[in-house]
């Protein structure tokens, strides 16, 4: 595993940029903005349905941004290579549910990201001083539906798990094939989106295209720079490779973010729910990140409905059975001197677990996790970071000081 987390941070370290190259926003041509984050992440996760184990979780993001005209036109990248360094499988995670492995549901584990998470085109035309139209897409992207995906929150910027309702709130931020049309008019931003809604399979190296029939609809409201507020839903045809045919997702968010130069508070509460044919589940999170100085805190509070019997493996309960699981994470980070280009810290957090009772014979009473991990990440460009971005935000051409509080409205 040592080998494997030095390979991944040499191959994203060819990817990495340094941050002195990135162009400013007055240069001529193209503008770029890049995030992404590795991490050496030894992951203990309780008995009896647990284990330990080391995994490398990694992504890298490009955005590259220029004037055409009047016109913006930005392109969009985010690659993985988890599935060399976390496995097929993914990492372990108890109580986690979402898409398959072998032909039977992934249970206990977060999935692998694939390699291409996204590339996509984001065209936004002026109509007037307070107004824009927007159209963008591509083979892999991001429908108009639910929160911003849990690793660009800055509220969970630091936390190396991803959350348990994942898949009642953001699990679309990849979708092989997407088109979506947006208007912006001062705070108010109105999207809509037609996309291929299936989950990606275990081959994570190739693209899953199929049909454009599931179709989504998303309002933003920000009405001020720290305040960003979502409600969203969407009807996704046949999404789960093993059944429960079509899910209606409705999310609604609010995040808050406040920024002085390098220190941040960022807050994020969020509910999902999935309605379908035969099981309709749902999930609250509310989670939040502060950094001062070198050091940051992170928490995480989750209520998820889970599906008794896919946990239980027990076919002679109905899938519409379900038990409430919630979930208490606190953590911490340490940052360290930069090691070239490259912004470090260590860190750790742990996870306590209230069980239900139809669940305690597998999972324990009162289960707990634990992470200890090493974080590496490209340090702030001259264009900020990449806070709470998602397809359709264009990046602001006015946000030139890292130390000014951007986070891409």
């Amino acid at each position: 595993m040592f080998v494997r987390w030095m390979a991944t941070v040499l191959a994203l370290s060819a990817v990495f940029p340094s941050a002195a190259a990135a162009q400013t926003p007055d240069a001529p041509g193209w503008h770029v903005m890049q995030d992404g984050v590795v991490y050496g992440l030894f992951n203990h996760q309780a008995a009896p349905r647990g284990g330990d184990e080391f995994r490398v979780p990694n992504w890298w993001m490009g955005m590259f941004s220029r004037k055409v005209g009047r016109t913006s036109l930005t392109i969009n990248t985010m690659l993985s290579l988890d599935l060399l360094t976390v496995g097929k499988k993914g990492y372990r995670e108890l109580f986690q549910v979402g898409e398959a492995f072998e032909g039977k549901p992934l249970v206990d584990y977060q999935h692998p990201h694939d390699l291409f998470m996204q590339l996509a085109a984001v065209w936004r035309i002026p109509i007037g001083a307070r107004t824009g139209f927007t159209l963008a897409g591509g083979p892999s992207a991001e429908p108009a539906l639910g929160p911003v995906a849990f690793m660009h929150r800055a509220s969970s910027r630091e936390n190396p798990m991803s959350p348990l309702g994942h898949h009642t709130l953001d699990s679309t931020h990849i979708a092989f094939g997407v088109v979506t049309a947006a208007i912006d008019h001062g705070p108010w931003t109105m999207e809509g989106s037609v996309f291929n809604g299936r989950e990606p399979d275990e081959d994570r190296w190739d693209f899953d295209f199929g049909p454009l029939d599931s179709f989504a609809a998303r309002i933003w409201l920000r009405p001020r720079q720290e305040w960003e507020l979502q409600l969203s839903s969407g009807r996704l045809k046949d999404p789960e490779e093993l059944g429960h045919g079509d899910i209606v997702r409705t999310t609604a968010s609010a995040s808050w973010l406040k920024q002085s130069g390098e220190n941040f508070t960022a807050a994020t509460a969020a509910f999902g729910m999935n309605n379908g044919d035969d099981v309709n589940r749902a999930s609250f999170v509310l989670e939040a990140t502060r950094r001062s100085g070198r050091y940051s805190m992170f928490g995480r509070l989750e209520y998820v409905e889970v599906e008794t019997a896919v946990l239980l493996a027990d076919d002679s309960l109905d899938h519409d059975e379900k038990d409430v699981v919630s979930a208490l994470t606190l953590g911490t980070v340490r940052e360290l001197p930069r090691w070239r280009w490259l912004e470090t810290g260590i860190g750790a957090a742990v996870t306590f677990y209230a069980v239900p009772d139809r669940l305690q014979s597998s999972y324990g009473d009162r289960p707990v996790s634990l992470q200890v991990f090493l974080r590496l990440r490209p340090a702030a460009g001259a264009m900020g970071r990449m806070w709470n971005m998602h397809m359709i935000k264009p990046m602001h051409p006015a946000a030139s000081d890292p130390h000014a509080g951007h986070h891409m409205p």
